[in-house]
């Protein structure tokens, strides 16, 4: 019994997830980044208010940072426990469809990896900024 459906899930699920978690994570720093353009500063009469208003979603972001690698990774475990019962079905040592086999199970963990690098990045720009402003409001206000 081939179990080739199973390889397919793999890839949709892992590489869809991924794909579905960088979408979220780039359409929250283009609303925080434009969000950040247009806050006046004079409205917040307090720091807690302001700070309260541009960390919003933030925890999106560093959830994603965090976790992005592993979701990766689990869609390569399954890639390379699907290589390995395909080889136990066929009882032979083919090399090259083994390398092949673990080859495409990698692709979900250098996927998680990008998506990684984004949703840091992005965080650490969104922080940086978020910083500056909270900053100049306590100079302003201070």
């Amino acid at each position: 019994m081939r179990i080739e459906w199973v390889s397919t899930a793999i890839d949709v699920g892992v590489l869809g997830l991924l794909l579905s978690l960088s979408v979220v994570v780039v359409a929250i720093l283009i609303e925080r980044l434009a969000f950040f353009r247009s806050v006046n500063l004079e409205t917040f009469k307090n720091s807690k208010a302001l700070e309260l208003a541009l960390t919003q979603r933030m925890f999106v972001v560093a959830s994603v940072a965090a976790n992005a690698p592993y979701v990766g990774l689990l869609g390569t475990v399954l890639g390379i426990m699907l290589t390995f019962y395909n080889m136990g079905l066929d009882s032979t040592a083919d090399v090259g469809r083994i390398m092949s086999g673990l080859a495409l199970a990698l692709k979900a963990t250098a996927a998680g990896l990008v998506v990684a690098l984004i949703a840091v990045t992005g965080y650490n720009v969104l922080w940086r900024k978020i910083k500056v402003l909270v900053l100049q409001w306590e100079i302003a206000h201070g």
